[in-house]
């Protein structure tokens, strides 16, 4: 087994062994362990049975990373994008979107992904989106997973008198037991523990005991759900209707861009990087990726991505692919226990959506605020987003601004070929509307 490890892993080309790799893995599941109790409770929230998908996700962790280690060695693990969690679950809760209509844009918008991997066109791509609004849907989408985080215990409700969100009931308890585990999850990573957010998340579960919120579980073990109504539950071709095209490029570009910035920001403190801070064999995580978003739709589940997480395992030591193999280990024995991952109330996921939320809003920094026709676009794009309660609404309202403004200042130049088209497809998705 050793000599198997060696050779698939070249650990002793990286400076590294199996007791390495294995204490990083474990900081790893650590880290992004908290897509257990977050992606299936934000999930039911449009209707979908939480312990099926519970048990999709763990399956889907386990296959689509153990198919990055074995094909690219590297120590990244995927999951689902909690940006792109957001986005399925409004288009079901709030746009009264079929989940196979949902399941069909997610796979198409794994297609794009995978076309432009495969045909080398990430680079073209990359051009073609203004780069101050790259930031803004990154921003937009942050803010859309603190509301939700804000919502689904309570804190923020629709107030329909006023037509206007508002504060709920601030004396349940459900926003009492949240406020509490937002308070721990503030005193955690100030004292930079780690694993913060998993144990902010327990701790609140905890908490949640004596208020009523939490329910304890009949069992601690048991047998997964089944996933087979689950799975195909998908619709191809009625995906493709033009009303939903905005909806794919709300899930193609954070998914997309949010892969790039992971691969390179952790290849970066793994010493990956060469002399022109290129990633070599980058492609090969682009295509693992890309292939993991169309595979999970087939389940239902939004799009799977790289995890910035995995940076926790590199800093630990973490330097091949072995590290997420222990990992998806890992996550195969939290699939035996899920009564215990899922009697975690949204009370106690909900300070860490938020607190990611937040911490998402930092890319605005990257924003042009000296050029109005970048800054004004990127805020069209965050506002609209939470205005229009939708990300798909956000950029389609930001590209025709981006389009109109570069034209009026006279910079025309700047705008490229392909931008044309992108913001034909916005202005078919409005007239779709009306």
């Amino acid at each position: 087994m050793r000599q198997w490890l060696e050779k698939q892993f070249k650990l002793s080309e990286f400076h590294t062994n199996i007791k390495t790799e294995l204490l990083a893995g474990i900081t790893t599941f650590v880290t992004m362990a908290y897509v257990l109790a977050t992606v299936p409770n934000m999930l039911e929230s449009a209707g979908l049975d939480k312990h099926v998908m519970f048990t999709v996700l763990i399956l889907l962790v386990i296959l689509t990373t153990c198919a990055m280690a074995l094909y690219t060695n590297r120590p990244f693990a995927l999951a689902p994008g909690l940006g792109s969690v957001g986005i399925v679950t409004a288009m079901m809760a709030n746009d009264g979107i079929a989940p196979s209509l949902t399941a069909g844009v997610i796979f198409w918008s794994g297609v794009l992904f995978i076309a432009i991997s495969f045909l080398g066109l990430r680079e073209a791509v990359v051009r073609v989106i203004p780069v101050s609004l790259k930031h803004a849907v990154s921003a937009g989408i942050g803010l859309f997973i603190a509301l939700l985080g804000a919502k689904s215990c309570g804190l923020i409700i629709a107030n329909e008198a006023k037509k206007s969100l508002g504060f709920g009931d601030l004396k349940s308890p459900e926003v009492i037991v949240a406020v509490i585990g937002f308070i721990i999850l503030l005193i955690l990573k100030s004292r930079k523990i780690q694993g913060d957010m998993i144990l902010a998340i327990a701790a609140t579960t905890i908490v949640g005991i004596p208020f009523g919120v939490t329910k304890m579980p009949e069992s601690l073990l048991t047998m997964p759900a089944g996933i087979g109504g689950q799975f195909m539950n998908i619709d191809f071709m009625g995906a493709l209707n033009f009303a939903y095209i905005p909806f794919l490029i709300a899930l193609f570009v954070p998914d997309f861009f949010s892969t790039f910035g992971t691969v390179l920001g952790v290849g970066a403190k793994a010493g990956y990087l060469d002399e022109d801070g290129n990633l070599p064999g980058i492609d090969r995580c682009f295509k693992v990726d890309a292939i993991a978003t169309s595979f999970g739709a087939l389940f239902g589940m939004p799009s799977m991505t790289t995890y910035l997480e995995s940076s926790a395992g590199v800093e630990a030591g973490g330097k091949t692919g072995l590290t997420v193999i222990f990992t998806s280990i890992l996550f195969g024995l939290a699939l035996l226990l899920a009564p215990v991952a899922l009697m975690i109330p949204s009370a106690a996921t909900a300070p860490v959506l938020i607190y990611i939320g937040i911490n998402m809003l930092g890319a605005m920094r990257n924003i042009k605020y000296d050029d109005m026709t970048e800054a004004f676009p990127a805020f069209v794009c965050i506002a609209f987003t939470i205005f229009g309660n939708n990300i798909a609404n956000g950029i389609c309202a930001a590209l025709p601004s981006y389009l109109i403004m570069k034209i009026a200042s006279g910079k025309i130049k700047e705008v490229r070929p392909a931008m044309w088209i992108l913001v034909a497809v916005c202005l078919l998705y409005f007239y779709s509307i009306l």
